[in-house]
């Protein structure tokens, strides 16, 4: 016995064979796939997009140029912490998505089409809630100090509004298909 493992009846684990004889499909009709598959396609999708636009907002406007922090009402340190912060949950949800994704595949559900809308969707969000809530309505920070905002504040939350409506017309046109 190799490998250690013994079952419950006492028989040896079968070994995983390293050569498959057929390849599932990545991909399967949507009405093929039961609905928690869907669920955890759009989960996915909508983790990933929030995920990867919190971490270009944090690289691109909080790390690199240092143009603001997630919480500027407060001291510096409170603004390195609150970063730290954001990161942390972005990443989180990065990371969920990207396993979610993989289990998608597994079971070879995959649908490309609903999944991008539900990645435009999740970015969409995430930017538009940033522009228009944390920026306007709680001021919590803006993109940019010291110069004229309406510039900055109509390219990142337009570009968010527009993600989020051709993530969800995305989603529309492959549910309704």
């Amino acid at each position: 016995m190799a490998s250690g493992f013994r079952r419950a009846g006492g028989g040896q684990r079968p070994r995983a064979s390293l050569h498959r004889t057929t390849e599932p499909p990545v991909t399967a009709p949507q009405h093929d796939r039961p609905w928690h598959d869907r669920r955890r396609l759009l989960l996915s999708g909508l983790l990933l997009g929030l995920g990867a636009a919190g971490a270009v907002d944090e690289i691109v406007f909080h790390q690199l140029p240092h143009w603001h922090h997630f919480y500027d009402r407060s001291t510096g340190t409170a603004g390195l912490v609150s970063d730290g912060l954001l990161h942390a949950a972005t990443w989180s949800a990065t990371v969920a998505g990207l396993a979610l994704l993989a289990d998608v595949r597994r079971r070879a559900a995959f649908a490309p089409a609903r999944w991008w809308g539900a990645v435009l969707v999740g970015a969409g969000a995430f930017q538009t809630w940033d522009g228009v809530v944390q920026h306007k309505l709680l001021r919590l920070h803006q993109v940019r100090y010291g110069v004229d905002l309406t510039g900055y504040d109509l390219a990142w939350t337009g570009a968010g509004v527009l993600a989020l409506l051709t993530g969800l017309v995305l989603l529309r046109r492959r549910t309704a298909g």
